[in-house]
This record gives C-alpha cells, sequence and structure tokens, in this order.
C-alpha cells in the first residue's frame, strides 16, 4: 500500500488533489484544510498517504500533510457511523492536538461543528478519544485550558462565504489567500478581499 508520496502539485480540485510524480499522477483524496495548505500548482510536496480498498470504490488513497492527520483518520473510522468523508470533515475543523483536547474536555460542539457530524456522533467521538493518544503533542492538549478556543476572524470569514454558496474548500483557499496579503486584519476585511479574489 502507498504510505508516501513526494512530487509535484498538478491540480488542485474541491475534494482532492493531482500529485505528479515522476510522471504518474496520483489522485488524492483530501479535506479542505489540507488543500488550502498545499503549495502552488509546480511546486514540490509531500503527502503523508493512508490507502483503503473497496470493493466498490478500488483503491483511493486519502492525503494528509502531517502523520498526526493520518493517524487520526485512521482513528476515527474505528469509531461506528464515522467514515473517510466524516473523518475528513472532523479534521477540517480541529486539527489532532485540538481534538485531542476536545476530546479530553468532553467537548462534542467542538466536533458537531465538522460538516455531517451529528451531536450523538459528536459525543461518540469524544468519549471513544478521550483516552487515546491521538496526537504527538496530544499530552499538552490534555493538560489545555478548558475553555473553547474563540473562533479566528479567518475561520469566520470561511463560514460566511460558505454561508453565500461557497464551496469550502474555495472559501478556505482565498480567505488564507486574504489573510496572507492583509496580515492580522478583522473578519469583515477578510471578506471583502476574499470575495475580490474569487471575482477576478
Amino acid at each position: 500500500m502507498i504510505g508516501r508520496l513526494r512530487g509535484e502539485v498538478a491540480e488542485i480540485g474541491e475534494e482532492e488533489a493531482l500529485i505528479d510524480v515522476g510522471g504518474v499522477g496520483y489522485v488524492v483524496r483530501c479535506g479542505s484544510r489540507t488543500l488550502a495548505r498545499l503549495p502552488p500548482l509546480g511546486e514540490e510536496t509531500v503527502i503523508q498517504v493512508e490507502s483503503q480498498w473497496s470493493d466498490q470504490a478500488g483503491l483511493r488513497l486519502y492525503g494528509f500533510l502531517s502523520r498526526d492527520e493520518r493517524r487520526v483518520f485512521v482513528a476515527l473510522q474505528e469509531i461506528q457511523g464515522v467514515g473517510p468523508k466524516a473523518a475528513l470533515a472532523v479534521l477540517d475543523v480541529l486539527n489532532p492536538a485540538e481534538l485531542a483536547g476536545a476530546a479530553q474536555r468532553g467537548d462534542k460542539d467542538a466536533v458537531a461543528r465538522a460538516n455531517g457530524i451529528g451531536p450523538k456522533l459528536a459525543l461518540r467521538i469524544v468519549t471513544e478519544l478521550k483516552d487515546k493518544p491521538i496526537a504527538s503533542d496530544a499530552v499538552a492538549a490534555f493538560h489545555a485550558a478548558a475553555a473553547p478556543l474563540a473562533p479566528t476572524p479567518a475561520g469566520q470569514a470561511v463560514a460566511a462565504l460558505m454561508g453565500l454558496g461557497i464551496a469550502e474548500a474555495a472559501a478556505r483557499r482565498v480567505v488564507e489567500s486574504a489573510a496572507a496579503r492583509l496580515g492580522d486584519a478583522a473578519e469583515p476585511a477578510l471578506i471583502k478581499a476574499a470575495l475580490q479574489e474569487l471575482g477576478r
């Protein structure tokens, strides 16, 4: 099975990227956070890969930018009711350390922010992950303050764009681009700059 790919970013779509390794293009399914953090087209990247096989879909590759993310992706699917799509959705809203902290606090609301994750499934996730070391820095996360993290201006801007019907991957991409240009900007400025980026 494929565990890692090093190659050029050939294409970035809504749910997957095409990684060119020595002239062979590998289609890798990724969450929107991973897609938004990939380098520009034509540049080299290293993708951690989880390979999965099914009779219906054949071989599918799921890509991540860290081994912790891949480890969490696998751990999430060991929970009843969590498939690959739901696992990617959780990783889109919480990185491994944040998920470990939410599980330790029993913060199902943080997990329920993921697309397609209802309250019951979110509760099952935090319950089953509570004592699992799902991230290398999980110990620090376990001892973090119990208060949930305040939403960032970039996160709020992405949510606002999604409310306008813009796909999550595209929303994250233009907001991150706007944030890189504007620096420490407030939500309204990020939304305005992101919309201008989409209009180009």
